[in-house]
């Protein structure tokens, strides 16, 4: 009896050292339950509401068939006008849209932003959204992204978004985190107080009267003092927040764009992405206007934390194979393959087999709260991923030598 009472001491003191993860884990799954609960209870806006609305597209080195195949996609729901913003350079582009009913637009001013400032001024009606390049519409994204704006109050309306034609591990992993999203913090967000963090630049709709407005604070933006330019997406959400208006997303109206499935092009992109919503949350965090939107600072705040708290379990998980404690490894594998697949689980409804992905999606995730470490530490920095453009005092420069020669000798 002695013998056995020792044993299960022993046994206790053993695995005491990984009480610390145990009450870590109970406050992030309570932190969850936060925004499951009302995610749980999101509805997309149903009504016969409708708007004149617009398209404004930048375009810049965009793939000729995925660009061909937007574009129909885009004239197949009935809008008002769709207007092509092009970059001077980019001939292939514009072959492209001289074989469709759309409005062009050649620039020479480099950079995306400046891009989007010009369609929005050269549209006319209540609504214009916003789209990405590579990113095709179901047929009825119209009608579906005017019905919130049947409220007043709402300034801005995002979309649900999947990668199209997922291949592949990185592109299958990027349609995992973009169902987690728009079912998860999108969709609490919406719930709670119509205050969405970012609606994403692939497809978001604006009321044009408020795009006029914020253009100036739009184009000239400062972080810390300093002229920067963070992302697009993120930049307009917060400024249609800042002025009072409400942002919603409607998870019926559905669009698709393609994601990288090389691991260099994928590191990048969330490097700058996770810059940019540094930026944009730590100046939300400090600005009066959050006050009004108490559960969208809970989520900006949860957010910046778990990318620190999420790298805690890997170091539990070392130790314990430093340890030989096969018992708790399995165990703690096990539960991050079940825990993820359960918080996966709108995502695993349509993917069935994205189980068998699961462990991978972990594994990025520990990489991708690396990534969001590193993109803190390096805050200041900015540059485009797709494009040979960089950001020099607030003002997007080319990069390419052929491109900075020719704007030299004009």
């Amino acid at each position: 009896m002695s013998a056995l009472l020792d044993t299960t001491l022993y046994d206790f003191r053993y695995y005491l050292v990984y009480l610390p993860l145990g009450i870590l884990g109970l406050v992030r799954w309570g932190c969850w339950l936060v925004r499951r609960a009302p995610a749980a209870l999101y509805r997309p806006v149903r009504n016969d509401f409708r708007l004149p609305l617009s398209i404004v597209v930048p375009v810049y080195q965009e793939d000729p068939d995925i660009f061909a195949h937007a574009i129909e996609s885009w004239l197949a729901n009935d809008v008002e006008e769709v207007v092509l913003v092009i970059d001077v350079t980019d001939e292939a582009c514009k072959e492209v849209a001289a074989r469709y009913p759309v409005t062009v637009v050649i620039t020479d001013v480099p950079g995306k932003r400046d891009a989007l400032r010009r369609g929005w001024e050269a549209c006319s009606t209540d609504l214009v959204a916003l789209v990405d390049s590579d990113t095709i519409w179901a047929d009825d994204v119209a009608a579906e992204v005017c019905k919130p704006f049947a409220d007043p109050k709402v300034g801005g309306v995002g979309t649900r978004q999947n990668v199209y034609n997922p291949r592949g591990f990185l592109q299958r992993v990027n349609d995992m985190y973009l169902d987690y999203r728009y079912f998860d913090e999108n969709a609490a967000q919406t719930a709670v107080g119509r205050a969405v963090s970012c609606l994403s630049g692939r497809t978001a709709v604006y009321r044009r009267e408020l795009l006029l407005e914020i253009s100036d604070e739009f184009m000239h933006e400062t972080f810390m003092g300093v002229p920067c330019m963070s992302g697009d997406d993120k930049r307009l959400t917060t400024l249609t927040l800042a002025r009072g208006h409400r942002t919603y997303m409607q998870r019926s109206a559905r669009v698709w764009s393609t994601f990288p499935g090389t691991w260099r092009i994928f590191m990048k992109q969330r490097l700058r992405w996770s810059r940019n919503t540094w930026r944009s949350d730590l100046r939300a965090l400090s600005s009066r206007w959050i006050r009004r939107h108490p559960f969208l600072a809970f989520t900006m705040a949860d957010k910046a934390v778990s990318s620190f708290t999420l790298l805690i379990a890997p170091f539990f998980m070392i130790w314990a194979i430093v340890r030989e404690d096969w018992f708790f490894v399995a165990c703690l594998a096990a539960w991050w393959w079940i825990s993820r697949a359960m918080k996966m689980l709108p995502h695993l409804v349509r993917r069935p087999s994205s189980f068998f992905l699961v462990p991978g999606f972990v594994l990025v995730s520990f990489l991708m709260a690396g990534v969001k470490i590193c993109a803190l530490l390096t805050i200041r920095r900015q540059r485009w991923l797709t494009r040979q453009v960089s950001v020099v005092n607030g003002v997007a420069v080319r990069t390419s030598p052929q491109a900075a020669g020719s704007e030299a000798g004009a």
